[in-house]
């Protein structure tokens, strides 16, 4: 199966079918594990995008958090949140089939706080500059969650078996 050929008949019948031009496909072992287009259209759920609909798919059909030995095909480039999924749950490729850059001319999302062209610099700034007006509330017992946490996981600061970056 051509697994890139799939992502995009997934899109494209999200478009004829009112929804909008995205679709995700996760592949392990030369299988489809999940595969979804975007539904933020017809649910209504800013987050139910393509890629973590699939990723929460691939994931819960594997019994884990973690997509190591998958790869993540994608119509475009991912956005932040999406991209955002995608790092933590550690595929080993994600292929996109388009730019931005490319589609713009067809489709855009530009929202209150959220632009493409300026949003991955957001994530730079400090917290006091950014467009979303974010301020830190500093709750000593919200530090103490997470000291429960690592009480409760031996002393272990990192979930178990979660991929690292030295492997």
């Amino acid at each position: 199966m051509d697994f890139a050929r799939r992502t995009i008949e997934l899109a494209r019948r999200n478009v004829e079918e009112g929804g909008r031009p995205f679709a995700t496909v996760i592949v392990k072992d030369g299988e489809v594990v999940a595969e979804s287009p975007n539904l933020v259209a017809q649910t209504g759920d800013p987050t139910a995008h393509a890629e973590v609909i699939a990723v929460r798919e691939a994931c819960t059909r594997l019994g884990t958090e973690h997509l190591t030995g998958a790869t993540v095909y994608v119509l475009a480039h991912p956005c932040p949140m999406c991209l955002g999924a995608l790092y933590y749950c550690s595929p080993d490729e994600v292929v996109f089939l388009t730019t931005r850059d490319a589609y713009e001319p067809h489709y855009v999302d530009d929202r209150k706080y959220f632009e493409l062209s300026t949003f991955y610099a957001e994530f730079a700034k400090d917290p006091a500059d950014r467009r979303l007006p974010m301020r830190h509330r500093p709750e000593e017992d919200a530090v103490e969650v997470y000291r429960l946490w690592q009480r409760r996981n031996g002393g272990e600061r990192r979930v178990a078996g979660a991929p690292t970056a030295e492997g």
